[in-house]
């Protein structure tokens, strides 16, 4: 006569473990007081402060109730199932059939299409909503280059940001030049500074590199708010419009010029400004979506991913490492001169308080929310950080909130963004051994 499996006290007939899931509710509830209680229970009044124990009370039983039913849901079979898929599809580079063929080809073309028609239907805050998402997305791109592709971390990012913006209100300030003189010279000067800070960080790695281009960013950032004779300082300087072959979109044009809509015999709106930045914008970031793209297919490509897994194995292979890492400095800066000089001209103006760390912080988020190394991933995550707020209005106090809860969410379940890198397989020829 066998002996029956003893049954934990603490454990029902159907498998649940009620004791472990009990502890891991009081744990997140005690995590969900000190990170809300602060934050929701206390409301600033003037020169004094209002307890409100009521909503962190509903905010921390929301979480344990939660907590408790995703306990118990992890226990079922469906729910070991999906821990190991979150545990099996963690990290690398997802390889593709070779005759994979992508959706991405019906899509992409359908996306366009959207975009020439989302101007007929939007109004002017949908448009400058789409805009700031755009020029993030330029931003995110070239970001992806240097910490996505070649594994350097930039937290100063923000700086080539500002070279952009304020080459366009300097060109236009001191030399008379326009929207279209200053966005090749923005890049160029972008990509510029992004070789001299190459220079200096080539032998640093991790937290060091971290820390000296977060510095770089804040020398930036300090020169353009203290430089008063030059920068206008906190106060800011003018941008310059854009303008079509000479022809200016505002009501009057300056110097007794012709404006655009006289010319063209058409009704004034004041939207044109918008709509003419959205449409040259729209067309660069296709320009460099399809530059990445193929770039991350040609040698220098390669080489930025060999020196983000293995910088010793990279130089092993006799690949200069000095170049690799000054061509992703260069080229993800260029980036960002050019999103600069769309921020400058969409604005109107500039001033130092556009260009903080909390810029480069959010660019940095995108480039991890959307995928290391993924374009396809920046290019929604861009959407989704700079939208979303948008949308979230109503909730203004807790966005950064929501942001970080955001972040640690995909750091637990999606490490590798929202979208993983992947490459083609490939075929191997006939009479080679696999």
């Amino acid at each position: 006569m066998s002996a029956a499996n003893p049954v934990s006290p603490n454990t029902v007939s159907s498998g649940f473990d009620i004791k472990r899931s009990l502890l891991e509710t009081i744990v997140a509830g005690l995590l969900a007081l000190i990170v809300f209680g602060p934050v929701v229970g206390v409301v600033l009044d003037g020169y004094s402060f209002n307890a409100e124990p009521r909503r962190v009370a509903w905010l921390v039983g929301g979480v344990m109730l939660g907590r408790f039913l995703l306990s118990l849901y992890l226990q079922t079979a469906r729910g070991q199932r999906m821990l190991q898929g979150f545990e099996s599809g963690g990290s690398g580079v997802h390889v593709l059939a070779p005759d994979y063929k992508s959706r991405l080809r019906y899509i992409i073309p359908a996306l366009i299409v959207i975009a020439m028609v989302f101007p007929i239907f939007a109004n002017k805050y949908l448009l400058t909503v789409v805009i700031l998402g755009l020029i993030y997305v330029l931003l995110g791109l070239g970001l992806n280059i240097v910490v996505g592709l070649a594994g350097l971390l930039d937290l100063g990012y923000v700086a080539f940001y500002a070279i952009g913006a304020y080459g366009l209100a300097l060109g236009y300030q001191y030399l008379g030049l326009g929207f279209w003189s200053v966005l090749p010279l923005a890049a160029i000067a972008a990509a510029l500074a992004g070789c001299i800070l190459g220079f200096p960080v080539l032998r640093m790695h991790g937290d060091y590199l971290a820390i000296v281009t977060l510095g770089f960013g804040e020398i930036i950032r300090l020169v353009l708010n203290n430089w008063l004779s030059f920068t206008g300082g906190p106060n800011g300087m003018p941008a310059p419009a854009p303008t079509f072959m000479g022809l200016e979109f505002g009501r009057r044009a300056k110097d007794g010029g012709v404006p655009f809509h006289e010319f063209f015999g058409i009704d004034y709106n004041p939207n044109l400004k918008f709509l003419f930045i959205y449409v040259v914008l729209f067309l660069v970031v296709l320009a460099v979506l399809y530059i990445k793209h193929r770039l991350t297919r040609m040698p220098v490509g390669r080489a930025w991913e060999a020196l983000r897994e293995d910088e010793i194995a990279c130089r092993s292979m006799g690949l200069n490492h000095v170049l690799v890492k000054l061509s992703a400095f260069t080229i993800g800066a260029s980036t960002a001169g050019l999103a600069g000089v769309f921020f400058a001209t969409y604005q109107g103006f500039v001033n130092p308080s556009s260009f903080t760390f909390f810029e480069s912080a959010l660019i940095l988020a995108i480039v991890v929310l959307g995928g290391m190394g993924s374009t396809v991933g920046v290019v929604i995550a861009a959407f989704v950080l700079t939208v979303a707020p948008e949308l979230l209005r109503s909730f203004s106090e807790y966005r950064v909130l929501l942001f970080g809860v955001l972040m640690v969410l995909m750091m637990i379940w999606r490490p590798r963004g929202l979208i993983r890198i992947s490459r083609a397989g490939v075929v191997p020829r006939k009479g080679v051994a696999p």
